[in-house]
C-alpha cells in the first residue's frame, strides 16, 4: 500500500494545471483476479480520453497526458501483483500520481478543472482509520486498518527487532540524567550518582535498553505518522506497553491496547482486536457531530445548513467546521469563486462539476472535518449537511 497523507491530498486539491483527470477502480491483492485490474484501468483511460476530447483537447494533448500511464503503469507487472483494495490515479499537465489504498472504490473517470478527491476523505475522517503497532523484542509490525480491511506497511529502514535497533546504536544511555548526592555516612562528603527519570523505567538496565529500542522505533515511524491524526493502538505484552508510551512522540496514541504476545497473532486478528477497541470512539465522534448539526439546525438563527449553495459559499469562506457528505451522492453544478456564484444543474453537462467535491475540498483546506457517511448515518436526508463556525 502507498502512503497517502494530508499533504498529498492538499497537493492534489491545489494542483494549478488543467485539465485534471481522476480515475478510481477497485483492485485485488492476489489471485487470478489481478489480471482484470489493468484491463479496468485501460477502459477507464478510454473514458478519460473521451472526456478530454469533449473538453476540447487535441489528440496530441490527450496522448501527452495519458502516455505515461499507458506505456508504464499498464505494463508494470510487479505493480499489479502487489495491489491493495483500490487504486486512485491522478493526471494533469506535468503531474502523475497514483496510490494503492485500503478503500474499495467504484469505477470512475472524471475530467474537470480540479481533481475529484471526494472518495479519499474516508482516509482522514474519524470513522474507521487507524494504525496498530505490534511490538515485541523480536518483531515490529505496523498495520493500517479501516473498519473492513487491514494492510501491513513496509517499514523500510525502521528497525524491526531489538537486536537490529541496538546493533549500531550509541550505547550511551539516552535518558535525561541528573547527578544526585548520596550520603557516605556520618559527616561524609556526598558522592554523585545518576538518577534516571521516566515513568515506570527506574534504574533497571533492561528497561533502559528497551526504552532506547523503542525511541529508535518511534523516530523511524515519524515519517509514516508525522502528518496523521488517527489512533495508534499498541499491541504487546503488559510490561512493554508503558515503556513504549514513554518513548513515543505520537500525539494520537490510543489509551487502549491489545495485550499479549503479538507474534502469535495474524494481521487479521490484530485488526479485529483493534477495531473492537476503537469502534465506540469512531461512532461517538461522528454521532456527536450529527447531534450538534441537529441542535444547530433547529435554532431560530441556525449555524448549520443542508443547502448546497450556502454550504459551498461558507466552505470557501472558511466557515464550515464539519461537513457531512452522503456516500455515493453527487450534486452537479458550477461554482465561480470570483463572484461567489453557485449554479446547480438539473442534469450533468460537459461543464458540470460535483459540488460536493468542491465543498469537501474547501472545507479541508480551511481546517474543517469532512465525514463521508452512509445514508443512515447522515444527520438528515440531504446529500450534504454542514455545521458553521459562525
Amino acid at each position: 500500500m502507498d502512503q497517502f497523507t494530508r499533504d498529498r491530498l492538499k497537493e492534489l486539491i491545489e494542483q494549478p494545471g488543467t485539465p485534471c483527470i481522476s480515475i478510481y477502480l477497485p483492485t485485488h491483492r492476489a489471485g487470478a483476479e489481478i489480471q482484470q485490474d489493468p484491463i479496468r484501468l485501460k477502459n477507464l483511460l478510454q473514458q478519460a480520453e473521451d472526456g478530454l476530447a469533449q473538453a476540447g483537447q487535441t489528440n496530441t494533448q490527450v496522448n501527452e497526458l495519458l502516455e505515461q500511464v499507458r506505456n508504464q503503469l499498464l505494463l508494470d507487472v510487479p505493480f499489479w501483483q502487489h495491489g491493495s483494495d483500490g487504486l486512485a490515479v491522478f493526471i494533469a499537465p506535468e503531474l502523475l500520481r497514483y496510490f494503492r489504498l485500503p478503500l474499495i472504490f467504484d469505477e470512475k473517470a472524471v475530467v474537470a478543472d480540479q481533481f475529484y478527491v471526494k472518495p479519499l476523505f474516508g482516509l482522514f475522517q474519524d470513522e474507521g482509520r487507524f494504525y496498530v503497532l505490534a511490538l515485541s523484542q523480536n518483531e515490529v509490525r505496523l498495520l493500517e486498518g479501516t473498519r473492513y480491511h487491514v494492510e501491513a506497511l513496509d517499514l523500510g529502514n525502521v528497525p524491526t527487532s531489538r537486536a537490529e535497533a541496538l546493533k549500531w546504536d550509541d550505547p550511551e544511555r539516552q535518558l535525561q540524567q541528573h547527578p544526585v548526592s548520596r550520603g557516605s555516612g556520618r559527616g561524609g562528603a556526598g558522592r554523585p550518582d545518576t538518577m534516571f527519570h521516566g515513568h515506570g523505567v527506574g534504574t533497571d538496565d533492561e528497561k533502559i535498553n528497551l526504552l532506547r529500542y523503542f525511541r529508535i522505533v518511534d523516530k523511524g515511524l515519524q515519517s509514516y505518522l508525522a502528518d496523521e491524526r488517527v489512533p495508534l493502538v499498541l499491541a504487546g505484552v503488559d510490561y512493554l506497553i508503558p515503556i513504549y508510551r514513554e518513548a513515543s512522540s505520537y500525539k494520537y496514541l490510543s489509551e487502549k491496547a491489545i495485550t499479549g504476545n503479538p507474534e502469535e497473532l495474524r494481521d487479521e486478528e490484530l485488526h479485529a482486536h483493534a477495531w473492537k477497541l476503537l469502534e465506540p470512539e469512531f461512532k461517538n465522534t461522528q454521532q456527536a457531530a450529527a447531534l450538534l448539526y441537529q441542535e444547530q439546525a433547529g435554532k431560530e438563527t441556525p449555524q448549520a445548513s443542508n443547502q448546497i449553495e450556502e454550504i459551498i459559499q461558507a466552505a470557501y469562506g472558511g466557515r464550515v467546521s464539519q461537513l457531512f457528505i452522503r456516500q455515493g451522492a453527487e450534486v452537479w453544478g458550477s461554482y465561480d469563486r470570483a463572484t461567489n456564484q453557485v449554479n446547480v444543474h438539473k442534469d450533468q453537462t460537459d461543464s458540470s462539476e460535483d459540488l460536493l467535491n468542491i465543498a469537501a475540498c474547501d472545507t479541508f483546506l480551511n481546517g474543517g472535518t469532512v465525514f463521508v457517511a452512509e445514508a443512515e448515518n447522515m444527520p438528515d436526508s440531504s446529500p450534504a449537511a454542514a455545521i458553521f463556525r459562525y
